[in-house]
């Protein structure tokens, strides 16, 4: 039996109800497998700045240091839009990467064969597709010196930074060669080094790691906007994929539509273990936006997020057995057809966020049991 403590950040827009069927997924593991959760709420993003005038409260930074782990739902929407704005509710979310230092965001792209009707590509494209994009997370232009400038004649100039440093590439192609090492040992690094310095310096930082720690591990490199037509040619040849923060925002976009929907795809973001804690730091969340013009309607698809729970139970917790089964129950419920609109075949009948929650928790609960039976 384990005792946890997670931190709950459902966010703005749909993410109050995709994060409540994740809470479900959460209360029943403890319930099967007899571990004590205790489940603690906190404000991010625009809610944030509604309540307290800042996106990310020091209660919620101390929450989330203090819990096992962190699961979140979707900041921001066309209520906070204004560019002009002092703060922005996405600063929430940068700001908890960093205050976490949660640099390596893995985002797991897996075609379920229900759902290969509901992509764009053509079924014969998408069978046996498994692989996992390792974006760096806390580096690169996102998090650079930004600014904008009066020009001496007349109009402006804007300037965003793109910064990387050396070990902040070794880490993350430590975490993505040691996941590729688990798969198939075949490690694709996503860059732009005919054209940015910091690409150079990401190829031959990445190369260095590979040959001197990670011989084992075959290594190639792709030039990003390769990667993103590969990704529709032929997505099966993809294993393990490291990139910096932007590319990897973009191309994981890009692979949600392998799978079908925004909605199904989770994200681990991962940082180093910490001494003394018994869990492994790790901020969950699936990778959809907060798409305002649903929320509060009850179709949100919670499957992302439900998924993100079993990235939390494997990669923070290490409890294998429990995240198979919540991916068990997951692909049982959508083989069921139990799905909602964005994944439902035209035609078929669709099913609500609470609904899709709840036949993936009563999957689940039918899965220990035969589980413990055997056990």
């Amino acid at each position: 039996m384990s005792r946890l403590t997670i931190a709950l950040l459902p966010g703005d827009g749909i993410g109050p109800e995709v994060v409540a069927e994740g809470a479900r997924v959460l209360r029943a593991v403890a319930e099967r497998w007899k571990h004590e959760i205790e489940l603690r709420e906190g404000l991010i993003g625009g809610c944030a700045l509604d309540a307290r005038d800042t996106p990310l409260p020091p209660e919620t930074i101390e929450l989330c240091r203090s819990a096992d782990a962190v699961l979140l739902g979707a900041v921001g929407g066309p209520r906070w839009d204004n560019p002009a704005a002092r703060q922005r509710p996405e600063q929430g979310l940068l700001g908890l990467r960093r205050e976490l230092q949660v640099y390596a965001n893995l985002r797991p792209v897996k075609v379920h064969p229900s759902l290969a009707v509901a992509s764009p590509l053509r079924a014969e494209r998408l069978e046996g597709v498994d692989f996992v994009v390792v974006r760096e997370l806390t580096g690169g232009i996102y998090f650079g010196d930004k600014r904008r400038e009066q020009l001496p004649h007349g109009g402006e100039r804007a300037i965003d930074e793109c910064v990387y440093t050396t070990s902040e590439i070794e880490r993350v192609t430590r975490v993505a060669a040691q996941l590729a090492r688990t798969r198939r040992r075949k490690l694709t690094s996503v860059d732009k080094a005919n054209v940015l310095e910091t690409s150079r310096l990401w190829r031959s930082t990445v190369t260095r790691v590979l040959r001197d720690e990670f011989p084992d591990v075959a290594l190639d490199h792709l030039l990003v906007d390769a990667c993103a037509m590969q990704l529709l040619r032929d997505p099966r040849g993809f294993d393990v994929i490291v990139t910096e923060n932007m590319f990897g925002d973009i191309l994981t976009d890009e692979a949600s539509m392998l799978a079908g929907s925004l909605g199904v795809l989770p994200s681990a973001s991962l940082g180093d273990d910490v001494e003394g804690q018994r869990a492994r730091r790790g901020l969950y969340e699936p990778i959809h936006g907060s798409a305002p013009d649903i929320a509060g309607r009850g179709i949100a698809n919670p499957v992302g997020t439900i998924l993100s729970v079993a990235l939390m139970l494997r990669h923070s917790f290490g409890l294998e057995q429990e995240a198979r089964a919540v991916e068990q129950a997951v692909a049982a419920t959508i083989d069921r057809g139990c799905v909602t609109a964005d994944i439902a075949p035209c035609g078929a009948r669709s099913y609500s966020t609470a609904d899709v929650g709840g036949a993936i928790a009563e999957a689940l609960t039918s899965i220990s049991r035969q589980v413990h039976s055997r056990a």
